[in-house]
């Protein structure tokens, strides 16, 4: 007999197949509500912590990312959510769900949970899962317009640093997002260190890192790269 976890994702599951493909329909299902809309919190975590880990439908688990969405701006419930969605970066293995977690976990990085996100960040920095590698500098800042506090540069930077020379397209990518975020939030320090690192930034990450930077300050950060690449 099926237990009441593995009934919620076959209801999951089934309502999946019977809807539309594109987000804004996922999310409509969504609001439709499920079953266990109204149980506590901490019921409905362990629900959707079941749904995530146990199936590989990417579209069944956007569904448990959705309901995460609606409870992390409640900063209460912000150590019960990191002690179930610290887990689920262990079952990315594509970019949509990785800034997906991003935009959760950035947010619980402005709560009591700061310290135990940071480190985990500073973990997955060096971690040989290129998704992991991603998370820890896109959760960093995730667009900043989205938070109300930031990180010190000190804290993003090293993180930042490290990754400049990694082989990884999404990695790139995920770089090349955080120095663009940085630069609205600290433009001074990430002047300088886009400026002290111009060498080393591979292209992938340069074309995002500049793009809201002012005409002036372009040109001169693309004349120093063209004289440091042909010195």
């Amino acid at each position: 007999m099926a237990t009441k976890q593995q009934q919620f994702l076959q209801e999951v599951t089934r309502r999946i197949a019977e809807s539309g493909n594109t987000i804004p329909e996922q999310r409509t299902l969504f609001r439709q509500g499920y079953s266990i809309f109204g149980q506590p919190v901490n019921n409905q975590l362990a629900f959707w912590d079941f749904v995530w880990r146990e199936t590989s439908n990417n579209k069944v688990r956007l569904q448990s990312f959705f309901y995460l969405e609606t409870i992390v701006p409640k900063k209460e419930y912000a150590t019960l959510i990191w002690g179930y969605a610290s887990a689920w970066q262990e079952q990315v293995a594509c970019w949509s769900h990785c800034d997906c977690l991003a935009k959760i976990y950035t947010k619980l990085l402005e709560t009591e949970c700061r310290e135990a996100v940071y480190a985990r960040l500073c973990d997955w920095n060096c971690s040989p899962d290129l998704w992991k590698r991603r998370q820890s500098v896109v959760s960093l800042l995730y667009f900043y317009r989205t938070k109300r506090t930031f990180e010190p540069f000190q804290r993003i930077a090293p993180l930042v640093k490290n990754l400049l020379g990694d082989p990884e397209y999404y990695v790139q990518k995920g770089v090349g997002w955080t120095l663009r975020e940085m630069h609205s939030v600290y433009p001074e320090g990430t002047y300088e260190l886009i400026a002290g690192e111009v060498k080393n930034i591979h292209p992938i990450a340069f074309t995002i890192a500049i793009e809201k930077m002012k005409d002036k300050e372009k040109q001169v950060i693309k004349k120093l790269r063209k004289s440091d690449t042909i010195g």
